[in-house]
């Protein structure tokens, strides 16, 4: 996605929001909640799944569509979110990458006898 794709679909978004006059409810706490709340729903999918059943919830096209569905409404808020707040997504992302990867560096002769954690990204 580039920048310019970004920047278009938060404008549709908004075009959206104001032909419903729904900007009054478009607040940074409103759109975090609205946020969390749709991350919950993606959640709901791969709550009671395997590991393996999760891996492969894009071959049904029953879940395939529920979660396509949720990843573009946690994609919507996130991007209206970025939009009142004046965040540029894309710069935000790559400057956490940045950090990350100074943060985390590469171990020169990794160390397989310890797990790694994968997962923090503060």
């Amino acid at each position: 996605m580039t920048e310019l794709d970004v920047r278009a679909l938060q404008q549709r978004l908004a075009a959206f929001a104001a032909a419903r006059d729904w900007e009054q409810y478009h607040t940074p706490k409103n759109l975090a909640t609205a946020l969390s709340v749709e991350a919950s729903e993606l959640v709901e999918i791969f709550q009671w799944l395997t590991p393996e059943q999760s891996a492969r919830v894009m071959e049904r096209p029953e879940t395939a569509h529920r979660v396509a569905d949720e990843v573009a409404d946690v994609l919507a808020y996130l991007l209206q979110f970025c939009e009142v707040l004046g965040i540029d997504v894309l710069s935000a992302l790559a400057e956490k990458i940045d950090r990350n990867e100074a943060r985390f560096p590469v171990p020169e002769t990794p160390d397989t006898s310890e797990p790694r954690d994968r997962h923090s990204s503060e």
